[in-house]
């Protein structure tokens, strides 16, 4: 094969911060384009997708492989887009390799695995026992995939698949994978040749000894005419889906096979998009009232100075809906939206109110469509043609999305800790993110939400960003009354029913009297924390994390929320073998189960990690909540997040303690954001609502706060504790986490890394210390805490870091600590 003088520089989706360098074949120069996907050789045996950096003509100092091929004839990540990558990189501190595993879905990235297959002359002497197994477990001739055999072994293969290559026992080829596979459909026509009425007569006439194929010829003509709306509303059609015609004909394959082999009916096989946006009536979005009018008006007047603006509605106040108008102002410049949420839960909700404006121009992206559905909204939205999406709402991902002309991106509750990315890197913000990919694009952002993050606050009182204020709620609905039941009181008085106090439970029993709906709130899924003996005080913890194991009563498990490992749970304790294990503390499912036991003839509906696990397990428990079907609905932070249910008077927050007492600096702004944000859930138009706070420190001034709706006094408050211990917004904060499954290791390298940082950052290097949980899957974690004042230079101490990082790998002992960097952490 020819080659050029052209080299590219390849990003490779692989941890390592560094491009690749492959040469060009004269047959791809064309082809080979700043963006395209290309396949490259990687290593000895693996074959990675990697996406072109650079093209340049600089011959390297080492033997370079050629590019096996080009996969795209243009684009698929734009010079934007890199260019976005490239700043995630820097400021998140990761490398360019985990942003490209993070932005692009896995079906448009192909990987090679590994495939063997024993040799038919193969010698099992001199093999060692677990060479021997892995031998013994495969057959001559047939090749096998190490992942699917590697859950039958205790050990790893993948040294002993190299070691019996070595000795000759058996072969090992690498296999690429195409993941992505477009969706195809069968679909049938009536031939044309039978349009003619003669020709229609005579082929009725050819089937009068096959009566059921007749019948079915004249189903078909009909259901083509007139449809089905008998049957599921078929609509009339010239062309019609194979399946849906033997589903809705009684017919069979084998009979429509005959049809075509006579000629009859046409077949032909079609690309079919697998996300089907069913087709609605568009109605014209509601007015505006003067206090949303106003609103706009500032928004629109501050964008023509600044990029980014605070809107700071009160919840309730119609903020949906000046979205939607800034959305149409954008269409009509034939501008695309991003609009980001930060659960997956709002999409449900949201996605109705959009669509019903903007049809099928609204597309959505998040975590629970699979691979392929994920592709098929990245292709359709990089066609950039006219069927494609102007209107993205989707998770914290969806940032990577190929934008092709970004007019506005909205961040709706953007004080939420979701769209925070925790694990794996890149550990980025998605509402900061968004605010560099406008500015990239050319667009403006809008942040909504009633209970700002400070950072967000204190950039808009410093005029970094606008702000405007909607302090009125839609329909003159009013605030809710918030109630505060003391539960340390109820309790000396013996008056708690189990972990409700009584004016919680008679709040509720009114409610349902009243036909009216409860939300109940806690932020703790599973049945309770941990289960303890009564006699020992022995609990059960998980054996490779240092935590107690949750009870989920539903199927009798201990669980370990870290690392998903899972034990039986039993009466009897494994210490000192008394029947004395009990439940501690409660989670959202014992409180499902008190609730029954309270109110056994309610409808009671959870929502947390454990209910919403399916696809549209989110938008069956909110449509059956909607629509009355549920009476209460107890859930985690999820039911918190800017949901809009006209029913609910009653919302009960279980725990406030919890919140409050939380060990994290954010723990009173994270505290007032949840409880203000669960209490907007309550009311409608004609009657008030009503929210219960239980809670054994009613005078804490967060609860005062809360109830008098005063975001400020908290603000300030807070801004004061910060500036003095040196938090964020003045100070930014950079955590560095040492990884090592052996807690010797990790406490050296972490004090030797503590020792470097401390000599260049002086006292604003906090730790080495332990977190509150310090081993996850059998690997010891130590945390340094590094502050960086924002009058400095945060790219200047970035590199130092990465430096000192570096030198302290250097040591041989060190080499495979693994340090995690965590940039503006939550």
């Amino acid at each position: 094969m020819l080659h050029s003088n052209l080299y590219a520089d390849i990003i490779i989706p692989v941890p390592i911060p560094q491009l690749f360098t492959y040469l060009i074949n004269i047959d791809m120069v064309e082809k080979c384009k700043i963006g395209v996907r290309v396949i490259v050789p990687f290593g000895k045996t693996k074959i990675y997708t990697g996406i072109v950096r650079k093209i340049h003509s600089t011959t390297p100092v080492y033997n370079t492989k050629e590019i096996i091929s080009v996969l795209d004839d243009e684009q698929i990540i734009s010079d934007i887009q890199l260019k976005f990558w490239d700043w995630i990189k820097d400021y998140y501190m990761c490398t360019l390799g985990d942003v490209f595993k993070a932005a692009l879905p896995a079906g448009l990235k192909l990987e090679s695995e590994t495939n063997i297959s024993l040799k038919d002359d193969f010698d099992f002497a001199d093999l060692t026992k677990n060479e021997l197994s892995l031998a013994q477990a495969l057959k001559i001739g047939k090749t096998t995939r190490i992942k699917d055999i590697q859950t039958d072994f205790d050990f790893n293969l993948i040294p002993y698949v190299k070691k019996l290559v070595d000795k000759g026992v058996i072969t090992a080829q690498e296999k690429v994978n195409q993941k992505y596979k477009p969706k195809i459909d069968t679909f049938l026509s009536l031939s044309t040749d039978l349009l003619n009425e003669t020709n229609l007569v005579k082929a009725l006439a050819s089937l009068k000894k096959a009566k059921k194929q007749s019948e079915l010829l004249m189903n078909f003509i009909y259901i083509s005419k007139y449809g089905s709306e008998l049957f599921d509303g078929l609509k009339p059609s010239s062309e019609i889906k194979k399946s849906d015609f033997i589903k809705h004909s009684n017919g069979s394959s084998a009979m429509v096979k005959e049809l075509v082999t006579k000629g009859f009916i046409l077949q032909e096989k079609k690309e079919v998009d697998r996300i089907i946006i069913e087709k609605k009536e568009i109605i014209k979005s509601r007015e505006l009232n003067k206090y949303q009018v106003k609103a706009i008006n500032e928004i629109n007047e501050f964008f023509q100075q600044k990029d980014v603006v605070l809107l700071h509605g009160i919840t309730s106040s119609g903020k949906t809906e000046i979205y939607i108008k800034l959305i149409e102002e954008q269409l009509k410049r034939n501008k695309q939206v991003l609009y980001l949420l930060p659960e997956i839960a709002l999409t449900a909700q949201i996605i109705n109110r959009l669509r019903n404006v903007f049809g099928d121009k609204v597309g959505i992206y998040h975590s629970k469509f699979n691979d392929s559905e994920r592709v098929e909204i990245w292709k359709k939205l990089n066609e950039n043609s006219e069927n494609s999406y102007q209107i993205i709402l989707g998770v914290r991902s969806s940032v990577f999305l190929p934008f092709k002309n970004l007019g506005l991106v909205i961040i709706d509750e953007e004080h939420e800790n979701t769209y925070k990315q925790y694990d794996p890197a890149p550990r980025y913000n998605a509402r900061d993110a968004s605010v560099v990919l406008a500015k990239f694009s050319g667009a403006k952002v809008l942040m909504g939400t009633a209970t700002p993050a400070m950072e967000t606050f204190f950039n808009a009182k410093s005029e970094k960003y606008a702000f405007v204020e909607l302090n009125k709620r839609y329909a003159d609905i009013e605030l809710p009354e918030i109630l505060i039941a003391d539960t340390r009181e109820a309790r000396r008085k013996k008056q708690m029913k189990s972990m409700f106090a009584p004016l919680l439970v008679k709040s509720i029993e009114n409610a349902l009297q009243n036909k009216e709906q409860v939300i109940l709130f806690q932020n703790r899924r599973g049945f309770s924390p941990f289960l303890e003996c009564d006699t020992c005080g022995w609990i059960p913890k998980c054996e490779y994390c240092d935590v107690s194991l949750t009870y989920h009563k539903h199927n009798g498990n201990l669980v370990c929320h870290y690392c998903g490992y899972t034990d039986s749970a039993t009466r009897k304790c494994k210490a000192c073998g008394d029947m004395a294990m009990r439940s501690k503390g409660f989670g959202t499912e014992k409180i499902e189960d008190e609730i029954l036991e309270l109110f056994p003839q309610a409808v009671v509906a959870r929502m947390d990690l454990d209910t919403t696990g399916s696809k549209n397990a989110y938008s069956r428990i909110i449509s059956d909540f909607e629509n009355h079907n549920i009476d209460i609905l107890i859930g985690t932070q999820m039911v918190s997040k800017g949901l809009d249910f006209d029913n609910v008077s009653v919302v009960g927050i279980m725990n406030a303690d919890n919140l409050l007492n939380f060990p994290n600096f954010r723990a009173f702004e994270r505290s007032f954001q949840l409880m203000a944000q669960v209490s907007g859930r309550a009311g409608r138009k004609n009657k008030r609502g009503k929210v219960i706070i239980q809670t054994s420190d009613k005078k804490h001034p967060v609860i005062k706060n809360v109830i008098e709706n005063d975001y400020s006094s908290l603000f300030f408050s807070q801004l004061e504790e910060r500036r003095l211990f040196k938090y964020p917004p003045f100070y930014k904060i950079i955590v560095i986490s040492l990884r090592h499954k052996d807690k010797f290791i990790t406490d050296s390298a972490s004090d030797a890394l503590a020792v470097i940082l401390k000599h260049i950052f002086k006292e604003n290097v906090l730790g080495p210390e332990y977190p509150v949980i310090s081993r996850i899957k059998n690997m010891y974690f130590k945390n340094i805490i590094i502050k960086i004042d924002k009058a400095k230079s945060a790219v200047k101490a970035k590199l130092l870091i990465h430096k000192s990082v570096e030198s302290v790998k250097e040591n041989e002992k060190f080499k495979y600590v693994n340090f995690v960097f965590d940039v503006d952490p939550m």
